[in-house]
């Protein structure tokens, strides 16, 4: 496998191999060969195989007769992010109430590259035409939630965001040009909010928000969605917007608080 480009002297090269490994697993393919992470990922089968049965001492990846597959401990790498952030356990009531309120799932995401990533979910037990968990991606721009984030940006930095290559795996119905993606942008900077109507998926609707921190910065953002059969946009509109406001206004309010409180170092 070539060296990586811009990396310091530093760099681990290993360590990004071994999470190159875990992220070869895929929803479609979640038990693997070991050809077929070799092949996944570039590396060589000998240094695929150690990376491998390291991983398995460890127990993030398991093996059977069919081949490698994560185990559930990988979970933990993501849960510790989202715990480090303290958003989980502020967002977790208001969203919560959101949800009996709508009788719809809501989710929060962050961007990462030109995707979303989703780091908290309410759902409720509805057929859905896409299946959401932590750690689900999706390409931002589609989306309520990306959306919502990619509005936040300094309009120089747009551009290069998006040009980074989605690790979604999902080819989006909408595919804008520059122009009319640019306006929409504007738009929801404008509103303060945004939907998308089956511009992911069919039968994907959905709205989102903007949270903050106690600067005032877009940290991340909360959606209600629905299924487009089930829920018009006039719904949509004007009843759960209200709420999902009224909700990401109290998680950024709460949000804000947890930055003022002081942060306590016992030695030991």
């Amino acid at each position: 496998m070539p060296a990586r480009p811009d990396t310091g002297p530093d760099f681990i090269e290993a360590l990004a191999r071994g999470l190159d490994v875990i992220r070869s697993f895929q929803p479609l393919r979640p038990v693997m060969t070991l050809s077929d992470v070799a092949t996944a990922t570039g590396l060589a089968r000998p240094t695929a195989r150690r990376i491998l049965l390291t991983l398995a001492e460890l127990g993030y990846v398991r093996q059977d007769e069919q081949g490698f597959a994560l185990t559930p401990r990988v979970l933990d790498l993501g849960v510790a992010y989202v715990r480090s952030t303290g958003l989980w356990d502020v967002a977790r009531p208001h969203m919560e109430r959101l949800v009996a309120s709508t009788n719809e799932s809501s989710s929060v995401a962050q961007l990462d590259g030109s995707d979303i990533v989703y780091v908290a979910r309410v759902a409720v037990p509805k057929l859905v035409a896409l299946a959401v968990q932590i750690g689900t991606r999706f390409p931002a721009l589609q989306t309520s939630l990306g959306k919502v984030l990619l509005a936040a940006l300094p309009e120089a930095e747009v551009e290069a965001t998006l040009a980074q290559p989605t690790r979604s795996g999902l080819v989006a119905r909408w595919q804008p040009d520059a122009a009319e993606r640019d306006a929409v942008l504007r738009d929801v900077r404008a509103r303060g909010w945004a939907m998308t109507d089956e511009q992911l998926a069919l039968g994907i609707r959905s709205i989102a928000a903007p949270l903050r921190d106690g600067a005032g910065r877009v940290v991340a953002a909360l959606n209600v969605n629905c299924h487009a059969a089930e829920t018009s946009v006039d719904r949509m509109v004007e009843h759960h917007l209200p709420l999902l406001l009224k909700a990401a206004g109290e998680i950024s309010a709460d949000f804000a608080r947890l930055d003022t409180v002081p942060h306590v170092v016992v030695a030991s």
